[in-house]
């Protein structure tokens, strides 16, 4: 019997013994398994700053895991090893959602990170891991693409704390042409998260000659200050050749110079530079004074001045979760 999966907006028909479009959801004997269910291929204790993650604990340390599998097939992709892999030809380890929790605990991380591939296909490993993170004291994050259905994403929001979501372009044609997939349910994905009050960072790689144009930056800020509001904290990645896409050449730098000048003449009050070492890039200022009040320098902080978290000159609260 064929089965329609309903994760996700391609709702994949999977015939028996097949999988859908991300290799790990497999009809296997008329029932749908995500047969990548507890085996992550990779798992590390990263910074919680290289989600990219600013507003979030800073200076703390992330159990960081993943499945192989993946929901989109970007020509960029900079995990495609895993995030494009087979799982029966990929190492993988076992590591139960409760062992997920407890080896955090052992790591001294104040939270876990579904992270690298894409954590909406192995949505039900990484549900019951929220779960159990949840039940022994530590907060939960998502770094994803955000291309789910609603009904499940509501789901799984309720057990996260924070999500670094990528926007990669307003444009349903990119989204088609270099990822296959749409954009309208990563837009909703955004609004949906930010609403059940989830601590959401957009990511947007800027890639030379497909989203770089001044109309495509300034429509993405726009949307972003519009319907995130404008403490909502927007990161520009510089793009690198890699995967299916190494013809094009790295983002010039005076390029994400110019996507901040947009993002901030937008009234977007967060924005930041990634991939790219730049003095003051990554740092984060006040919205009500500007005085800067965390500076960074790659992955490490320098110097952290919110307290309670707000502004200690003016008092102004800032986005995010702090302590």
């Amino acid at each position: 019997m064929r089965l329609e999966c309903k994760l996700c907006p391609k709702g994949c028909v999977i015939a028996p013994g097949e999988s859908g479009e991300c290799r790990v959801r497999v009809n296997v004997g008329g029932k749908l398994l995500a047969v990548t269910y507890g085996r992550p291929c990779a798992v590390h204790v990263d910074p919680v700053e290289k989600k990219p993650l600013f507003h979030f604990l800073p200076g703390s340390g992330i159990l960081s895991l993943a499945t192989v599998g993946c929901n989109l097939h970007c020509k960029n992709c900079q995990n495609w090893e895993i995030s494009q892999a087979n799982p029966e030809e990929t190492p993988a380890g076992e590591l139960l959602p409760e062992q997920v929790a407890a080896l955090a605990v052992e790591c001294n991380c104040r939270s876990v990170a579904y992270t690298y591939t894409e954590p909406i296909v192995y949505y039900e490993y990484t549900l019951d891991s929220c779960r159990a993170a949840r039940e022994a004291g530590l907060r939960n994050v998502l770094v994803t693409a955000g291309y789910i259905n609603e009904a499940p994403w509501r789901r799984l929001c309720e057990y996260v704390d924070a999500a670094n979501i990528d926007l990669k372009a307003m444009s349903d044609r990119f989204y088609r042409d270099v990822c296959r997939a749409t954009l309208a349910p990563v837009l909703n994905s955004l609004v949906v998260a930010k609403s059940m009050g989830v601590e959401v960072e957009v990511t947007n790689l800027v890639i030379p000659t497909l989203n770089d144009s001044d109309a495509m930056l300034g429509d993405l800020c726009r949307w972003v200050a519009q319907n995130m509001g404008r403490e909502t904290p927007l990161h520009f990645s510089r793009f690198s050749p890699q995967f299916q896409m190494e013809n094009l050449p790295p983002t010039p730098a005076e390029t994400l110079d110019r996507a901040k000048q947009i993002a901030e003449s937008e009234g977007l009050k967060h924005v930041y530079l990634g991939n790219i070492m730049r003095s003051g890039a990554e740092d984060t200022h006040c919205p009500g004074c500007g005085t800067r009040l965390v500076e960074r320098y790659g992955f490490t902080i320098v110097a952290n001045r919110i307290r309670n978290g707000r502004c200690p000159d003016c008092q102004r609260e800032v986005y995010g979760i702090w302590e």
